[in-house]
């Protein structure tokens, strides 16, 4: 690249003259040439060489590095305008430096060490600061892993630049003007001694941590291994050369004897603690993480309860002093928890207190004695303050008076409460909280020291005053409204039922009652009603924040001019203010309008560049095969007007208005034009179109005529048409009547010479001959007179207008001209539906809408930052293959008849643009090569999926849209006037070089392909053919990287070793080329989670300022593209008290939401979520983390600073959001824009939509135990805390809540109902007479959580498509069952966040990104959902019919349903739904085949090598993997938790006939013995089975008739004798099975203790008969459904009604009734 500023940064690194020379050392070999010199001086280009030279960097390194500083600089430089071409402007390096080393010096100040960025007087300062910046890249290029390690990074950089100025000092005592010699080291030497051991530790750790099964407290992560760089002992331990013997490097497992091997006691003693945070598997991490708001809670519930139960009311408490006086008690509350908060601390960070400073653990001490001293100390002033009551009126006098006679217990509250009312001072003044926690002042620290521990990380992370304010009026509004909810719907209407409750006396218990509870004022009823009341209490918060979200988030959506243009008709009534605001916010030619500009010329210089850009949005749009030829002419807009005396708008405004204005005139009878022509300039567009009509009608017709006769003849109609326009005598001059035909001829004519191929002449020559001849005979009133001039003489017709040249119509935009007023003549209807296709008019709508948002002013190209783009690609699908498209499934479905059904306009586009193109190839007799049709179907289909392909396409699109910027901005008005696509590129090929160099510059496009190169070693043809399609990808985009890890053997001292790089390529001739390739200190995937790990490799090889990561089953559009330049300038833009924003927040357009309902569900929740959600994230509430792709990253900020994700095994499953905590923590700061957009896939069908969801409860649930929430929690304010808590892991837990309260509720009233307690309740008349209990039990039926999901939802679709849109789109998806899914989902949410956070388990979980058409197996749905739904939905059904069973001959039903109803819903939508939503779900046929497949899958046995898809007994194993890796304490809470099933068999039995209502404590051990006797029965047929089934054939026959008869036998006996009936037999079931239940689940749990007496097998069998229950219950009601062939029907149009609605039939297609299709 010829670029000067490339040059000027070149010159500046190669000055390295004065700097002492590097001696190379070569080891004497004996073989070796004695003459060859021992030392040799080693010759350096630049500094990259000579850094490189001294300490040993590799050469792949060192030339990445030299592209990366390069790039950097001229980037910077090319800003300044005073820069001379060959030197670097003197703030260049010092802006890169600053930013670069921002960290570092934060780091240095932090430690108390001073910065080694020291200047040198023989030095030029320039010169030194770049040795420092490339010293820095080079160890950040060369660091593998350890880059998300950023302080351990600075270490190593603090001492190898201390080395520096060491070597350069040395050099300046030299006055000879001579350089010193200094020692070189081999090019590994970095990576063998800093890179690897460093390396090695990680890889040990990882080790540890058993693939991340291992607890997390017994390994260290990346985090452990960084926070040790935070502390000054690193330099004493770590020393420098580094220490193979320190500390940091002491392998944790060494046994100070061989004798002991490995055992699992030696290791927990010797393992290395964690630093500053241990990551213990607990939910109490909730609490401790966010102490402050639970305080809150539990404080206001406690006051809320004691002023219901006053019955005074919230104001009249004030008033009383006794109650006013109890209200203060929770201030001992407060107490309590704090010590329980404190006490929390010392226990969770238990095995990180060896690594604590001494003051950390002084502070830990002292918290927790104050914490004690407290909790005696405020119940003891308490008491002693009861004989001093005081009220309101007293307390207020009392202060201002006599203070002595003030109780001592309001004294000791004051002084409790003066820490936080400091708090809340510095609350309101951010900026100095800011600078309070950044200081490094001792004294400051030491005041600081007791409010929290001194951290890196975590400090000044305050907004300004005016962002502070906004979200705290957000959680002021929202707590009033929360907590006057509860007090008035929660808590009071319990109070009444509740006082009654525990006055009543009841003796009429239907059971054993161990508690008998008149003593106790029946205070186990009391919590069976409160508990989950308290639940609701505590999550009805997350139903409150989506209400005020929704709210706030349409207000701030509307006033960002959201939605304003949402349809075509807005787009039409608003396209003349498009240009102009398009040029306002991209046209860098000039700022403003010249003063002698005339508004016309304004405007056409505005439409003039605008139509360069809409042009090529318009012609992308149809090579997407978006829009057919005929929509791309309407809405193309012409290059240049100059011809034309009117501004041409796009033919699509002008549409129909031609005909209407001849229809006008054809009825226009009055004498005068007047009227005529204002009719006509009322309409702006009609105007335009008229003039248009005629100009250019007139132009073709000149150009066509050869002879000059002719042409005289034209001219002279024409000057006649103009005199009378101008004298207003049109009218009167021509017969209007005659313009209908003249109009017909004038189509007739322009489809001629449209499609003229030179065979058509003789016919343009009659049309035309006819059009004069309408002219003259028909239109003008004296036509006939016309031609009869003296000077004329008559000729006859035949010979007039013959002689044509039709040449013309070769020349483009001639031929534009042409097709343009072909349209403007031909198009009747008004072009409403101009784009037919929904996704061009949402991309059509979008553009125009943004360019009204508040977008920053786009720079030039050259002042622009630069930026890349970063795709991580694992196995994905690059380019469907025709086998793949071809391949029908079992209905004789292939995905590109799938496809083609899906979008038949698009399909029949793409046909339309083949034929097209080989039509222009033979008119043009072009012999080269072109793409086969085959290849471009390919292309069609995988364009439509998600796919590697697709996303290359979208990214490269930025590359274009700066080619042509650029071309515009340096390109002159004269090369507006034609287009860019019809531009002659042979003169101006300089400029389009520069264009593409200046593209380069500042766009890099990686896509990290971690397994390309094993891919091109395999022979798998899989693998192959992801190979060749991203081989043709970088072939196609010369411009796309790709990364890759290349795993080779060498062979080392006889022995063979596995050596791993990082390796870039690029497309060559035909074959991929290497550009850099950097040595590893080992495999980089193997210690933290594969994605980010993947990224990190690659992050090497991006440049630029910025740096945007994208998914690979993302989009992008051209006309988004456009936009980079303006969305980078919101890196310069101060927000937030002058905060420049770290991270840019994208917002996404979910493509996948045609497929099914299922994928519009999920395209609309998720749509919600990057749109409403994360505005309202932004601001006001200052919450935004990173949420995936497409955000775009301050690159220097986060390479400087760990990246842009992090990657410990397990705790950073949700890599992601960890860069947004990161960000946040380390002062960054994240905003959110909505008027540019990238396209996003989402997971289309039930069963990869819930392991999508799986997979991120499962990441919020290690979230709840990371140190990154832990410290946002307790370093963010009050109120950002809340909005932090409820955005992330809140939700989550409030989902598992949500849950829990059903459980909780129905456990209550099993009590109730069985204990018989319930009908004491009910039938007494006190409480018979209030039905406040009823009301008060029927509150929590409100809580759904599941439907309030939708609100965010119906606001984002309002306020983008119109609230008419979003309530039909509402009622709608509730006709699609869209509640039913999103109550299964919540369930999948509560089920994984819950199991993650008691036993761990979590994993990534790919979720395949096709096209669903295939129907699910019964046995994979149950092997997916047993667990987390299929199990919880029977024991919710179950505890629903017991409740109703024992309750109905006392309670009304309506009140049974009123209180349940939701319960039920809930239930079945857990049992049915992934039936309901499963593609031929109740079709007959595959009904009966998927019973066949289940009972064979739950028949085979298991076995080492057995999938768990094989076999009952292997998912069995594979399903409780969780409970091997748990720790005691989640397996004990699992026993406890399996203890609620023997409620239902201690309840039921007491109720049976037999017992005689005997309530004595025997029955239910008779009970137990009757189960284990069934148990015993059991175990030994199936021991029979097993041992006499094959031999003793006879013998078992004879074992089971015994078995059968004896059964009889006391069935009879019970029956005759003891008065067991057939009610008693179900209750039996119904009681023993839920027992049977949790004999497996503890057995589950004690697997070690049971394997060991020989048990095991008897449970596997038991849960086997169990499964097999369960699948019959579940299976039962979808095969009755299946016999009726239209519930078939009514599924398959439920599913796939958007589909429908694009004119698809799928019951056919899924019917296999289709027509023979083929892809040719």
């Amino acid at each position: 690249m010829e670029l000067p500023e490339i040059k000027a940064a070149i010159n500046a690194l190669c000055k390295v003259d004065n700097l002492p020379i590097p001696v190379i050392r070569a080891s004497r070999d004996v073989s070796s040439d004695d003459s060859m010199p021992m030392e040799r001086p080693k010759k350096v280009n630049d500094i990259l060489d000579w850094i490189a030279s001294i300490f040993g960097f590799q050469k792949g390194n060192v030339a990445n590095q030299r592209e990366h500083v390069i790039l950097l600089l001229a980037n910077l430089n090319i800003r300044h305008r005073d820069a001379s071409s060959d030197q670097l402007h003197e703030d260049t390096v010092s802006k890169l430096k600053a930013t670069i080393f921002k960290n570092y010096l934060s780091w240095c100040h932090y430690v108390r060490c001073e910065s080694n960025l020291r200047f040198l007087d023989d030095y030029d300062t320039q010169q030194m600061d770049l040795i420092f910046i490339a010293l820095y890249l080079l160890i950040w290029g060369e660091a593998s892993n350890i880059r998300f390690m950023p302080e351990c990074i600075c270490y190593i950089f603090h001492h190898m630049c201390n080395e520096v100025l060491e070597i350069l000092d040395k050099n300046t005592f030299h006055v000879t003007g001579s350089t010193e010699q200094v020692e070189g080291r081999d090019e590994e030497y970095f990576l063998r001694e800093v890179t690897r051991p460093i390396y090695q530790v990680l890889l040990m750790e990882a080790k540890r941590s058993n693939k991340g099964k291992e607890s997390h407290s017994n390994w260290r992560n990346y985090d452990d291994l960084n926070e040790y760089f935070w502390s000054n002992r690193c330099f004493h331990d770590l020393s420098w050369p580094l220490n193979p013997k320190a500390d940091f490097f002491r392998d944790s497992d060494e046994t100070p004897t061989a004798h002991w091997g490995r055992s699992q006691g030696t290791r927990v003693d010797k393992r290395k603690p964690k630093t500053n945070f241990v990551e213990v598997r607990t939910f109490l991490h909730l609490y401790r993480s966010f102490d402050r708001m639970w305080i809150f809670f539990i404080l206001a519930l406690q006051a809320m309860i004691i002023i219901a139960w006053s019955s005074l009311g919230p104001v009249g408490v004030f008033f009383d002093a006794d109650v006013f006086r109890n209200v203060t008690t929770i201030f001992i509350t407060y107490a309590f928890l704090n010590f329980l908060q404190v006490t929390l601390d010392i226990i969770l960070t238990w095995n990180a207190l060896k690594n604590m400073k001494f003051t950390q653990l002084l502070r830990y001490f002292l918290k927790f004695v104050v914490a004690a001293v407290w909790v005696v100390v405020l119940p003891v002033c308490f008491s002693s303050s009861l004989q001093n009551p005081s009220g309101l009126i007293k307390f207020v006098t009392s202060w201002a008076g006599d203070w002595g006679s003030q109780s001592l217990y309001t004294y000791v509250v004051v002084l409790y409460m003066l820490p936080n009312l400091v708090a809340a001072i510095l609350f309101f003044l951010p900026p100095l909280r800011r600078t309070l926690e950044r200081s490094n002042n001792r004294l400051i620290t030491l005041l600081m020291w007791w409010a929290q521990p001194k951290l890196y990380v975590g400090r000044g992370m305050h907004e300004n005053m005016f962002s502070l304010l906004k979200y705290t009026l957000f959680w002021i509004m929202l707590l009033i409204s929360k907590l006057a909810f509860s007090y008035y719907v929660e808590i009071l209407p319990l109070v009444g039922p509740t006082k009654l409750i525990m006055g009543m006396h009841i003796d009429n218990y239907q059971w054993h009652e161990f508690f008998p509870e008149n003593e106790t004022h029946n205070v186990c009823i009391v919590i069976a009603i409160w508990a989950p009341i308290i639940l609701v209490y505590f999550m009805d918060t997350q139903i409150w924040y989506a209400i005020y979200a929704t709210i706030f988030g349409g207000i701030i959506g509307a006033f960002s001019h959201l939605g304003e243009i949402r349809t075509l008709g807005m787009l039409r009534s608003r396209f003349q203010s498009v240009p102009v605001a398009f040029s306002q916010l991209f046209w860098t030619g000039r700022d403003q309008r010249n003063n002698q500009e005339s508004d016309e010329t304004y405007v056409r210089n505005n439409i003039a560049y605008f139509s360069q850009v809409w042009n090529e949005f318009i012609n992308s749009v149809r090579e997407e095969d978006l829009i057919s030829d005929r929509d791309r002419d309407l809405l193309l807009v012409p290059y240049s007007s100059s011809s034309v005396s009117v501004i041409q708008w796009p033919p699509f405004l002008l549409a129909s208005k031609i005909p209407i204005a001849v229809d006008m005139a054809k009825d226009f009878k009055k004498e005068s034009d007047g009227d005529l022509f204002r009719k006509i300039k009322n309409d702006g567009y009609m105007y335009s179109a008229v003039v248009e009509c005629y100009e250019t009608l007139k132009d073709i017709i000149m150009s066509l005529l050869k002879d000059e006769e002719d042409r005289r003849v034209v001219a002279t109609i024409c000057d006649k048409v103009e005199q009378c326009i101008r004298e207003e005598t049109l009218v009167k001059e021509f017969n209007m009547g005659g313009l209908p035909s003249l109009s017909y001829k004038l189509e007739k004519f322009l489809t001629l010479l449209r499609f003229e191929d030179g065979k058509q002449e003789s016919q343009i020559v009659n049309v035309l001959q006819d059009i004069v001849e309408i002219i003259i005979q028909d239109v003008m009133v004296e036509g006939h007179l016309f031609l009869q001039t003296p000077q004329q003489y008559h000729v006859e017709r035949g010979q007039r207008f013959v002689n044509i040249n039709t040449s013309f119509t070769r020349n483009e935009s001639m031929m534009e001209k042409v097709i343009r007023l072909h349209l403007l003549l031909t198009v009747k209807e008004s072009a409403i539906n101009v784009p037919q296709n929904i996704e061009a008019r949402r991309r059509i709508t979008f553009f125009a809408n943004s360019l009204f948002m508040n977008m920053p002013k786009a720079p030039k190209v050259q002042d622009m930052l630069s930026f890349s783009v970063l795709t991580p690609y694992y196995k994905e699908d690059v380019l469907y293959s025709v086998d793949e498209l071809n391949k029908e499934n079992e209905d004789g479905i292939s995905i590109l008849f799938y496809l083609s059904k899906i979008y038949p306009d698009e399909w029949a586009n793409f046909h339309q643009r083949i034929t097209n193109e080989d039509k222009e190839r033979k008119m043009n007799e072009v012999n080269e090569p072109h793409v086969e049709k085959a290849e471009l179907i390919r292309q069609w289909a995988s364009f439509r999926g998600q796919t590697l392909c697709r996303t290359v396409r979208g990214m490269m699109y930025y590359r274009q849209a700066l080619i042509l910027q650029y071309f515009i901005e340096s390109a002159g008005d004269d090369v507006l006037s034609e287009g860019f696509r019809t531009m002659d590129f042979d003169k101006n090929k300089k400029l389009l070089d520069e264009a593409e160099a200046m593209a380069d510059l500042k766009f890099t496009y990686v896509v990290s392909c971690q397994l390309y190169g094993a891919q091109k070693k395999s022979k798998e043809n899989r693998d192959r053919s992801c190979y060749n399609n991203i081989l043709s990808l970088m072939l196609t985009h010369s411009s796309l990287r790709v990364a890759y890890i290349d795993e080779t053997e060498e062979t080392k001292n006889g022995k063979s070793l596995k050596v791993y790089y990082s390796v870039l390529v690029k497309g060559a001739d035909k074959y991929d080329e290497e550009i850099y390739r950097i040595k590893l200190p080992g495999p980089p995937t193997e210690i933290g989670e594969g994605k980010p790990e993947n990224q990190n490799h690659a992050i090497v090889f991006t440049r630029g300022e910025a740096l945007q990561t994208i998914d690979m089953n993302q989009d992008n559009y051209y006309e988004e593209a456009f936009k980079m330049r303006n969305v980078l300038e919101e890196f310069q833009r101060g927000h937030s008290g002058q905060r420049k924003p770290t991270i840019l927040g994208i917002r996404e357009h979910i493509f996948t939401g045609s497929v099914s309902s299922l994928a519009w569900f999920m395209s609309n929740q998720e749509t919600s979520f990057v749109t409403i959600g994360q505005r309202i994230l932004a601001n006001p509430l200052r919450v935004r983390f990173h949420y995936g792709h497409p955000d775009i990253f301050d690159r220097i900020f986060h390479i400087t600073r760990g990246g842009i994700s992090k990657a410990s095994k397990v705790i950073n499953l949700s890599e992601d959001i960890f860069a947004g905590f990161n960000s946040t923590l380390r002062q960054g700061f994240i905003t959110h824009h909505e008027y540019i957009q990238v396209g996003k896939g989402r997971d289309v069908g039930m069963n990869q939509i819930s392991l999508f969801e799986a997979k991120v409860a499962n990441g919020n649930g290690e979230q709840s135990l990371s140190r990154d929430v832990y410290r946002l929690g307790r370093r963010f304010d009050f109120f950002r805390m809340l909005s932090f808590y409820f955005t992330t892991v809140g939700f989550y837990f409030s989902s598992m809540i949500t849950v829990l309260t059903v459980y909780v509720f129905l456990y209550g009233r099993l009590y109730m109902v069985l204990s018989g307690v319930e009908r004491e309740i009910l039938q007494s008349p006190n409480i018979h007479q209030s039905k406040a209990l009823e009301e008060a039990l029927a509150t929590q039926s409100v809580v759904q959580l599941g439907l309030l999901l939708v609100l965010p939802m119906v606001m984002e679709i309002g306020l983008e498509k119109g609230f008419r849109t979003a309530l039909g789109d509402f009622i709608i998806m509730q006709l699609q069952l869209a509640s039913v899914f999103f109550t299964f989902q919540l369930g999948t949410k509560a089920h994984y966040y819950g199991r993650t956070l008691l036993h761990g388990g979590s994993k990534y979980r790919p979720t395949g990104r096709g096209f669903v058409v295939f129907h699910a197996k019964f046995a994979d749905n149950y092997r997916m959902y047993s667990r987390s739904h299929f199990v919880k939905g029977l024991e919710i059904l179950v505890l629903l019919i017991v409740y109703e069973v024992y309750g109905e001959s006392y309670r009304s039903s309506h009140l049974y349903l009123f209180i349940t109803i939701s319960m039920w819903f809930l239930a079945t939508s857990w049992l049915f739904a992934p039936f309901l939503f499963n593609p031929s779900g109740f079709d007959w046929q595959k009904t009966v085949d998927d019973w066949a497949d289940w009972k064979r899958w739950m028949g085979n046995r298991g076995g080492i090598g057995i999938s768990s898809d094989k076999s009952w007994e292997s998912w069995w194993d594979e399903e409780n993997d969780h409970l091997k890796y748990s720790n005691i304490r989640g397996k004990i809470i699992e026993i406890i938790l399996a203890l609620r099933f023997f409620m239902y068999q201690y309840g039921i039995v007491y109720h049976m006939d037999i017992t005689h209502h005997n309530k004595d404590l025997l029955v239910f051990g008779l009970s137990w013995a009757v189960l284990i006797i069934i148990l015993i029965v059991l175990k030994m047929v199936s021991m029979g089975r097993r041992r006499f089934g094959t031999d003793f054939q006879l013998m078992f026959r004879i074992l089971k008739a015994l078995l059968f008869l004896g059964f009889l036998s006391v069935m009879t006996v019970l029956f005759v004798v003891c008065g067991l009936s057939v009610s008693d037999l179900f209750a039996a079931v119904i009681a023993f099975m839920p027992s049977g239940w949790a004999i497996i689940l503890i057995a589950q749990a004690c697997k070690v203790c049971l394997k060991g007496a020989k048990l095991w097998d008897s449970v596997k069998e038991l849960a086997r008969a169990y499964e097999y229950v369960m699948g019959l219950i579940i299976f039962l009601p979808t095969a009755i459904l299946s016999w009726f062939p239209f519930v078939s029907e009514f599924q398959t149009r439920l599913l796939f009604n958007q589909a429908f609605s694009r004119g698809l039939q799928i019951s056919m297609i899924l019917a296999g009734k289709r027509d023979t299709f083929k892809s040719d």
